[in-house]
């Protein structure tokens, strides 16, 4: 997790306890950190490793950021930005890839049947050379 602060924050911490214990072991780092302040421009970031213990789809939570700016008594809050559903071993749907073997099976009846209609088009239609002397003849 990254963030910047534009002024100087005091007593700032960063809580990201939304990972279940039930489906998350953690294996290194800790999911909530302080920092007694942080000036302007300060650009931070803070990562922890977690095993997953059983197969999900798991929607987490973001992650709460407190801290204390000069012009204000009141502790303020922000949020991080929300994660997407992580699929944690699950089993995914296999997804639909071009089939050859229909390729193998009806390629060579497609390519025939291409080819008579395309001929059967050609010699339907007139060509413009010919439609230009059919109207000269009937003048």
């Amino acid at each position: 997790m990254c963030f910047c602060v534009f002024r100087t924050a005091y007593d700032v911490t960063l809580n990201d306890d939304s990972w279940s214990q039930d489906v998350f072991d953690i294996v290194s780092g800790n999911t909530s950190v302080s920092w007694e302040r942080l000036d302007a421009g300060t650009v931070l970031s803070h990562s922890f490793e977690l095993e997953a213990k059983t197969r999900t789809v798991f929607y987490g939570a973001p992650a709460v950021i407190t801290f204390r700016v000069p012009t204000k008594a009141a502790l303020q809050e922000a949020y991080s930005t929300p994660i997407l559903p992580l699929d944690v071993l699950a089993d995914r749907p296999p997804e639909k890839k071009f089939d050859w073997r229909l390729l193998a099976k009806y390629g060579s009846l497609v390519s025939v049947i291409s080819i008579v209609v395309l001929f059967v088009y050609l010699v339907s239609t007139p060509s413009k050379s010919s439609a230009s002397k059919a109207s000269k003849k009937k003048r």
